[in-house]
This record gives C-alpha cells, structure tokens and sequence, in this order.
C-alpha cells in the first residue's frame, strides 16, 4: 500500500477519533490511544474500504459485521481495563475489537463461533503482530472455561439475558459487557461481579447480531436456548 493511501486512512482514523469517539463521551486516554493505534482497515473485507472509518457497522461475511467504531471504543472503556488483565471476548467476528482491546489489556482470549471467521481472525491478528491475542473456535455462549477465571468479559452479540455461565468464569470484582434484551432491541449493560453476585447497570441502548448457542438464541427468530 502506498505512502499517500496510509496516509489518507491516518487521517480518516483521526477525524473518526475525533467526530465519532471523542465527541459522543468517550474519555479515556488509553482507549483512544488504542483506537487511533489499530488499523481498521486491515480488518474489513476490500470492497468496504472507502467507508473503514465511517460511523457504522459493515458486513465481513458470514451475516457478520464489524461494530460501528464508537461501539468498540464504548465496550472497551466500559470495561475498566488498566492493562494487567485477563480478557476473555465472546464473538471475534475479524479482529478489531480484540486487536482494541490487547493494547489495553495483558491477554485476550477470544471465542468466535464460525470456524471460517476463527481462522481468519486468528491469521489477520498474528500477521498485524497482535501476540497477546488467542483464537479459539466454537460456542462461546458458554465462554471458555479452561482459561478462566477472567478480569473482564466483553460479549459482542446480544443475548436475551446474562449467560450464568460467564458469570461463573469472572473474577470478583470483574466486570462484563453484553448487549442484553430481545433480538430487534437491546440494552447494553455493565456487570460488576461482587461477593460472587453481578450488580448491573444499563449504559445506553444498542443493536447487535445475535449470540446463538447454548446458552444464547436457538436462532433468529427462535426462543432463547
């Protein structure tokens, strides 16, 4: 890629920083440091390249997408990472969201349920120099207990209520992330685990591809597992 091409998406990096994160609320200093480090164009299919940095979601196959930029910015920092973390990120989709989240955390575990994506994402993360992130493919409603517990849980699909699951995988004092409600409308919500309870608080509402699986959705359109 040529030098005025990096160019121009250095500065579409920036203006998105700045129109799309910044501006709508988003104030941590290490979140916005790692979202003006991390390339987002290196994580979407080529023919979605003019719009990298613009304000929305995009598709990147398999009826996935990469979130809109301020959604990776605003689950990040609701996670209240400092950097010695243990992360584990239920839905890799491409990447991004984990390559974000490993400049700001000491390791990241990383479930994706679609083997195409899982072996993509791990592939892009290692070639882009991302180490601290690993790959693992299947249902990750149930989290991935081997590694646990974890520091912070991040779910980037919507699932109709709190998997009891990943709860049990988080430290105390840990905090999880996820879109909860039905499967047209959710709310995106912090947990906080305290004396073994999640004491949860609702941050703003969203819309998200569905977390299917055990202990998600059935299927669009289905009942809750």
């Amino acid at each position: 890629m040529n030098k005025r091409v990096n160019d121009k998406f250095t500065a579409a990096r920036l203006t998105m920083l700045d129109t799309q994160i910044r501006k709508r609320g988003v104030s941590s200093t290490r979140v916005l440091d790692a979202m003006a480090a991390v390339p987002r164009h290196d994580f979407i299919p080529a023919e979605f390249l003019s719009e990298a940095y613009a304000d929305k979601p995009l598709p990147i196959g398999e009826g996935q997408t990469i979130s809109q930029p301020y959604m990776v910015a605003a689950m990040a920092e609701a996670l209240e990472l400092t950097g010695a973390e243990r992360v584990l990120e239920i839905g890799t989709g491409c990447g991004y969201q984990a390559a974000v989240l490993s400049l700001l955390a000491r390791e990241i575990i990383t479930v994706e349920s679609r083997t195409s994506l899982a072996l993509d994402a791990q592939e892009r993360l290692t070639d882009l120099g991302y180490a601290n992130v690993h790959v693992h493919n299947g249902d990750g409603s149930v989290g991935f207990p081997d590694a646990a517990p974890y520091d912070a849980i991040l779910v980037t699909a919507a699932a109709p209520r709190i998997p009891s699951v990943l709860a049990g995988q988080l430290r105390d004092a840990g905090r999880l992330v996820i879109p909860v409600g039905s499967q047209e409308d959710q709310e995106l919500v912090q947990a906080r685990k305290i004396n073994g309870e999640l004491q949860s608080r609702s941050l703003f509402h969203c819309k998200f591809v569905l977390l299917l699986g055990r202990y998600g959705w059935s299927r669009p359109g289905g009942e809750p597992s």
